[in-house]
């Protein structure tokens, strides 16, 4: 099934940018088919922070967070109430996702 993820930017110089996007990949893999930047320093693994965002609209269709990545988003950058890992986001619905300024990390 076919749903929308709307990006978001903290950087204000980056329109926002709506993209489809099918069940089941992750908000990271969405981001890196349309060519958003969003830092993934593990490899999608969970073992890191860097794919942290903050999940604006949809939050309820994700899968729950694992104790795991709550503790790697305990280490991220300004972590919030909706924070979550874009690497362990499965998409089942609409979102909308905003990106932290990537400028922030060396790499990916």
């Amino acid at each position: 099934m076919a749903h929308k993820i709307r990006f978001l930017f903290e950087n204000n110089n980056l329109e926002s940018k709506e993209v489809d996007c099918d069940s089941g990949d992750s908000i990271l893999d969405v981001a890196h088919d349309h060519d958003i930047e969003l830092h993934h320093n593990c490899g999608a693994v969970c073992a890191c922070s860097t794919c942290h965002v903050y999940i604006e609209e949809g939050m309820d269709s994700l899968p729950e967070i694992t104790d795991k990545e709550e503790d790697f988003i305990d280490r991220a950058i300004s972590p919030s109430i909706n924070s979550r890992l874009a690497c362990q986001c499965k998409i089942s619905s609409d979102l909308t996702v905003t990106i932290p300024d990537q400028e922030q990390f060396n790499g990916h």
